[in-house]
């Protein structure tokens, strides 16, 4: 689909995405919703391999952030190489790039971290000095901050190669996506789902993202069915906080927004690497305007000391 068509409904619609198996099924998701929608549409999916599934023996801060994962696929809608790009919403970095737009952010799955361990029942049980591994800055810091006595490592790779890791006996748990495990089918092996309160999710986590060129609003209209307003909401609650708190990979940052009829809760947390500072924020406002409701968090935080700890890191509060 190289530009607007004159019966959108039967268009052809490349889908870009990375060729994880995680990613693929979430590409061959989009592709069903799009058919049970337009049956006579032609869709198809592009595989690509970013950069950020390129490097794989450093972590995500030491190169560049969550956003290596992401702009191959927007060089490919540039191109005309592909229409959409199916994300999950945790990846996609804070700001777009000029003329990108999110055009659906569907519903939400589990949005919670999942535990994962062959010997042991919950990160309580585990023993002092055992490994534990995560590819994220902010599980980190929360498990460095409630469990001091634990070891926490850096651990790269698809879901499936985490997963080899641990079976190999290379840690003793690994924390994933409870989302990721429960798409590709591995739902078995969760050992304990974490609750927000132990383990605050990522901005956008759970959820899925449909980018497109902000130019093809034949694209968007076909994409509108697919955005899931409650869902959207939240997503853009947190990552307005996410933003305003100049959120990366390269901050231990959570976020979590659930709607209350037309009230939204958003629930943040900034922290340090080592766990030693932590501030959490909880906040009530109108779901008719996230964004607000994010800033004010932010700002809350920066007044509750999140401001001292962005410093500490590099970041300007």
């Amino acid at each position: 689909m190289t530009g607007p068509s004159a019966d959108p409904s039967s268009a052809r619609i490349i889908i870009a995405t990375r060729e994880s198996a995680l990613a693929m099924w979430q590409a061959h998701n989009v592709e069903r919703m799009l058919l049970a929608l337009y049956p006579r549409a032609r869709v198809s999916i592009r595989g690509m391999t970013t950069e950020g599934d390129r490097i794989t023996d450093r972590a995500l801060v030491e190169v560049g952030g969550k956003g290596l994962f992401v702009k191959e696929l927007e060089a490919a809608l540039a191109a005309g190489d592909a229409d959409i790009a199916v994300h999950s919403m945790k990846d996609v970095p804070m700001d777009l790039p000029p003329g990108f737009e999110l055009a659906a952010i569907m519903e939400r799955d589990d949005p919670r971290d999942a535990f994962v361990s062959n010997r042991h029942a919950s990160l309580d049980a585990l023993p002092a000095g055992s490994r534990v591994g995560t590819s994220s800055l902010r599980r980190e810091s929360q498990l460095r901050a409630r469990f001091p006595r634990l070891i926490v490592e850096p651990l790269r790779g698809n879901v499936h190669t985490r997963l080899r890791k641990l079976d190999a006996g290379e840690f003793s748990a690994i924390i994933l996506a409870a989302a990721g495990l429960k798409r590709l089918g591995l739902a078995d092996r969760i050992t304990a789902i974490l609750a927000p309160a132990e383990s605050l999710p990522a901005p956008g986590q759970g959820a899925l993202g449909i980018e497109c060129h902000s130019k093809r609003a034949d694209l968007a209209a076909l994409l509108r069915p697919l955005n899931h307003d409650p869902t959207a909401a939240c997503v853009r609650a947190e990552r307005s906080l996410s933003r305003s708190l100049a959120g990366s990979c390269q901050l231990p940052l959570g976020a979590f927004a659930q709607t209350e009829g037309d009230q939204l809760r958003l629930r943040g947390l900034v922290a340090s690497r080592d766990g030693a500072h932590v501030v959490r924020g909880d906040l009530t406002g109108a779901v008719r305007d996230p964004e607000a409701l994010g800033i004010a968090l932010a700002a809350q935080l920066k007044a509750q000391g999140a401001a001292a700890i962005l410093a500490a890191l590099g970041h300007r509060a």
